[in-house]
This record gives structure tokens, sequence and C-alpha cells, in this order.
């Protein structure tokens, strides 16, 4: 089927939100999962083995890399990319297709890379930019959730100067400084079928 919803008045709508490492997306998709389980979030697939307190299937379907290249092979992504020049991650098509079919308006959390390839199967989808208020927040952050390697942490930052770069792609920005009120602007971007990607304003970033 189509993923194409050029009739937001009575299709259900795309919304796409991506932005830097350490941002924030993981723990923003965590909240709404628990305040609003009537909304469906897009379970991405990953090659990175799981971390701490992550569960297959609620986080992400961890799968190794010969899964990954059958699903490839398969067309069974919506959209996949290597983050960080390390893993794979990739969104299921069928899961998504299934909901929009079902009339339920698709929340999407993915990198810029895959942001901008599905931006070639949904023009019309919402593209939402999750900033950090501050360079030196988003470091704090990263560091301080202590996950990854210094290493693997170089890495994620070079990734970040290039994903920051790319704000000025998506429709709407929404400056993480406060989870809740992320979640509230999400909900109402995913209940408001009049709003369009050309509709929607930037939101005004605080001063660093």
């Amino acid at each position: 089927m189509s993923l194409h919803t050029s009739n937001p008045r009575s299709a259900p709508r795309v919304v796409v939100l991506s932005g830097p490492t350490a941002v924030g997306k993981t723990t923003v998709v965590k909240r709404l999962r628990a305040a609003h389980p009537e909304l469906w979030i897009s379970v991405s697939t990953t090659t990175r083995p799981a971390r701490p307190r992550e569960v297959d299937g609620q986080h992400y379907h961890f799968v190794d890399d010969a899964t990954f290249d059958r699903m490839v092979e398969q067309d069974a992504f919506l959209e996949w990319a290597v983050v960080h020049r390390e893993a794979r991650y990739g969104t299921p098509r069928a899961p998504v297709e299934a909901a929009l079919a079902e009339g339920r308006s698709v929340l999407l959390e993915i990198d810029l890379q895959g942001a901008r390839q599905v931006r070639e199967t949904v023009p019309d989808a919402l593209y939402v930019f999750l900033a950090p208020p501050s360079w030196e927040e988003m470091v704090r952050r990263l560091v301080g959730r202590g996950t990854e390697s210094e290493a693997e942490r170089e890495r994620r930052l070079a990734t970040a100067r290039e994903e920051l770069a790319a704000e000025s792609e998506f429709d709407v920005t929404l400056v993480n400084t406060e989870v809740e009120e992320v979640c509230r602007k999400l909900v109402d971007l995913m209940s408001s079928p009049h709003l369009t990607h050309t509709s929607g304003s930037p939101s005004t970033r605080p001063e660093a």
C-alpha cells in the first residue's frame, strides 16, 4: 500500500521525530508510550546489542547481521541506515502500513539518514527536529548516561554535529528543555489532522 497521506482531513498522519544523539528522543518516546498508549509508535530494528534494561520488542527489535540482511533483501524496511558509523537501524514497513490502514497516526523516531529516506516515500509527513537546549547540555547528557565507551562517544558527537546542521530540513523544531512539554506538543501534532507540513512553524530556540 502507499504511505502517501495527501488528504489530512480524512487520513491518519505520519510524524517523523529525529535529532542528534543524546538529545533525549528515547526518553521522550518512553514517556509518550507510558502516558498515551493510544498512540502508535514504531519500534525500530537494530543490529547493536541491547543495553542494560532494554527489552527486545519494546525498545528495539534486536537482530543479528544475517537477519538484518534478509530483511533488506525482502524490502521489509521503510528506511534503514548505518548509524554512528557502526550498527544498522531500520523501520519495519509492515507494522507502519497496518497502523495507517487502521486509521491510526504514526510516530517514527529515527535518525537523520532515515528521515531523509522516509521523505522520499512520505513527502507529506510532518518532520519534527528534536534539538538540545545547547551543545554543552547534549554532551553532558551523553557522558552522564554512561552507556558508551569514550571512542563511541566521540563517534556519536561527530555524527551529532552533522545532524544539528540539518535542522533546517525539518518542518518543526522542538527544543528538549522539558520532556513533558515536548510530549504534549508531539501529541498535539499527531492529533491535529489540519496541520500540514507547510503550515507548521519552527519553535523559537532559547539563547544558548
